[in-house]
């Protein structure tokens, strides 16, 4: 798949996978937690955010005893590891106060060292300032918290190969975008619509070097001649991505996004904040990477690869009959090997599996969304790659009404 995905980006060349339901192909349900407590990760399953550490023996989970509102300041939400080969027991180590039911709390083991140690956001009780946890599992402590009191922002993407993470104002989020934000954190940009002190953040995982990549004031100045819908709004960012080489950033700039003159504007730049664009085709809201510079999204009723470059269409992958819902959560295995699209249809999420190799696909049963569709509180479908490209890990509601985590396994039948 790299080498098919490398040759196009740079010939420029089409790519149509044309499938067929193949008869080798299953998708088994494993349920790995249970009431009456809830359990889940939250959606950032693209850019390969995996929840399995590197021997696939512990899962990262939040663990909660609400998910009918938004949390409040006090509100903790329980980090758990899932034993593996304890049964799927449950451990609870750590607790935070920086989360959300949509997004959970920006898990990422580090990819540096992705056996022991994970990131995590957090707040100040005292301060309600958010900030950015690593954490060991080994030595069952916090080792390091990214506190930032003039600027208090946390982790929002861990670059793929570590040593960075980016960081963006989920107090602001929490204003104006209220799904993905942390309620009651302390903004420090309350009353300005584009300001010079906040918008991407990059920081040294080892060292804490701290850089203001863009300022919302950079964006709307560098957007305003294609986009002059910027003025006059109070910018914010969501699903910063880094590619697989860590050498490109993509991102939405958003504004009034529940208006119908919303700002909603896809940019990638360099990894340093250079060359900034925005891109010339909007290709939906949850995308993912795939190799080098090509993305994987929607464009009106197709599943797409789209060259950042070239700022063009490279091709397609499925058809629309295979993937009716293109702009769906979409996630690349770690392996490169599969694409798997998660779509919501009548109150159930549904699990498209595509093998790139030669057009075969599966979909799995459907997962009940116990009425979350939509608004705050809303179960995205999510997929999850384990680290061998075989598994993944989706919420849904359980038969008890509580929201629980279950592995899709796909395999090929004997």
């Amino acid at each position: 798949m790299k080498r098919l995905l490398t040759y196009l980006a740079f010939h420029g060349l089409s790519l149509v996978l044309l499938t067929a339901h193949a008869a080798d192909l299953s998708v088994s349900v494993s349920p790995l937690t249970s009431g009456p407590k809830h359990h889940f990760f939250g959606y950032i399953g693209h850019v390969r955010t995996i929840p399995w550490n590197q021997s696939g023996r512990y899962i990262l989970s939040l663990q909660t005893t609400f998910q009918d509102h938004m949390p409040r300041a006090e509100d903790e939400a329980e980090i758990v590891l899932i034993d593996t080969q304890k049964g799927n027991s449950i451990t609870v180590v750590e607790r935070t106060r920086a989360w959300n039911p949509q997004q959970g709390t920006m898990m990422y083991w580090n990819p540096q060292q992705p056996e022991t140690q994970f990131f995590f956001n957090d707040r100040d009780p005292k301060t309600q300032e958010v900030f950015c946890v690593l954490y060991d599992i080994e030595k069952r402590q916090r080792i390091t918290e990214y506190r930032h009191p003039e600027t208090p922002f946390g982790n929002s993407g861990v670059a793929q190969k570590g040593g960075w993470f980016l960081g963006i104002n989920y107090a602001r989020m929490a204003r104006l975008r209220p799904v993905t934000g942390y309620p009651e954190t302390r903004d420090w940009t309350l009353g300005v619509s584009q300001p010079e002190n906040d918008g991407i953040f990059k920081v040294n995982i080892a060292t804490k070097e701290t850089k203001l990549l863009v300022s919302f004031k950079q964006l709307a100045n560098a957007l305003r001649a294609t986009h002059p819908e910027v003025d006059g709004k109070d910018l914010f960012i969501n699903h910063t991505l880094w590619n697989r080489d860590d050498d490109r950033i993509y991102f939405f700039v958003r504004g009034d996004f529940e208006l119908k003159d919303r700002c909603n504007i896809p940019c990638v730049m360099h990894a340093d904040g250079t060359n900034l664009r925005p891109l010339e085709t909007f290709i939906g809201g949850h995308p993912d990477w795939a190799e080098g510079h090509l993305m994987i999204g929607q464009k009106d009723d197709r599943q797409i690869l789209y060259d950042t470059d070239k700022m063009e269409i490279a091709g397609d992958l499925g058809t629309p009959e295979l993937f009716p819902k293109p702009g769906g959560d979409v996630a690349l295995s770690p392996d490169g090997k599969w694409f798997v699209n998660g779509h919501g249809e009548g109150g159930q999420n549904f699990y498209t599996f595509l093998r790139l190799a030669d057009g075969a696909w599966v979909r799995s049963p459907g997962f009940d969304q116990g009425g979350y569709t939509g608004g705050d509180l809303r179960i995205d479908p999510g997929p999850l790659w384990n680290r061998d490209s075989t598994q993944i890990l989706v919420p849904g509601i359980g038969k008890d009404g509580t929201r629980q985590l279950s592995i899709l396994s796909v395999q090929s039948k004997e």
